[in-house]
């Protein structure tokens, strides 16, 4: 995806974030938007926006941290490391959501209800009725506060609840909403592509490397966020568990050559 100034410095700002730094200046800004050939001009203003839209606050004069507004979503993003530990056997029950009251008309809603069901796992079985298989801890109630949490205010979530025991036939058609052949592929191709460009990350220029470890990595943190986490047999759980384990290294390796990339940008350089 074509890289904007505001999602870049988010993604800067949530990769310190998780480092326990919190905020970085506006020099290390402009000089990792300039790795990815954004001018300073624009970088200066989605800062401005940024901060007037809440999604960044400026903890001190000339840094910057992420903002209340990006904090459901940042936090979601954030918990990938979390999300192995989230699931939980599958009983072969599921969670729903009706969002027939919900209506239609409303298209700036129905938008954001997507794509958080999509960050959710939730596909459609039939018209305004969501599914996906209850293996995840706390179960509709952990759910619908996650719902609650990532949708805009006012935007409604419809009704969560629990589902069992469908019909066999019903039953197989839900597991044949999400294509699980294609999700075990790409645990397994983007692991392999991981695992490749750490073996010769050492020897890439470090801006070089800085750059493909954000896109590389962000890409990997990307489907691992939107991931369904479905459980055996609807994919290949033990290749997904080996896919998070590479992200977990690359995640790793990124961050230190990000660590060395900003300390070099704080640097002043000298005047001749």
């Amino acid at each position: 995806m074509p890289t904007t100034p505001r999602s870049l410095i988010l993604g800067l700002l949530l990769g310190t974030e998780a480092r326990g730094d919190g905020a970085l200046g506006v020099r290390e800004l402009l000089a990792a938007c300039a790795l990815f050939g954004l001018p300073e001009n624009s970088v200066r203003v989605a800062l401005a926006r940024g901060v007037a839209a809440g999604l960044m606050a400026t903890p001190r004069r000339g840094s910057y941290a992420l903002g209340p507004q990006a904090r459901p979503v940042a936090d979601a993003v954030g918990g990938w490391r979390g999300l192995q530990a989230s699931l939980v056997d599958w009983q072969g029950d599921w969670i729903a959501v009706h969002v027939g009251a919900a209506g239609r008309s409303d298209r700036p809603a129905l938008r954001a209800r997507e794509r958080v069901f999509g960050l959710l796992g939730l596909a459609e079985f039939e018209r305004g009725l969501h599914l996906r298989p209850d293996n995840l801890a706390g179960g509709a109630e952990a759910l619908r506060l996650r719902l609650q949490a990532l949708l805009p205010e006012g935007a409604p979530a419809g009704t969560v609840f629990g589902l069992r025991a469908l019909s066999a036939g019903d039953a197989a058609r839900a597991a044949a909403l999400w294509d699980g052949a294609a999700l075990d592929a790409g645990y397994r191709a983007t692991a392999a592509r991981l695992a490749t460009w750490l073996d010769a990350a050492a020897a890439l220029p470090p801006e070089t490397a800085a750059r493909e470890a954000f896109e590389l990595g962000g890409d990997a943190i990307r489907r691992l966020v939107f991931d369904p986490l479905l459980p055996a047999p609807l994919v290949d759980a033990d290749a997904r568990a080996r896919f998070v384990a590479t992200v977990e290294r690359f995640d790793a390796a990124g961050q230190a050559i990000w660590q060395r990339f900003l300390a070099a940008a704080r640097t002043p350089r000298p005047t001749v």
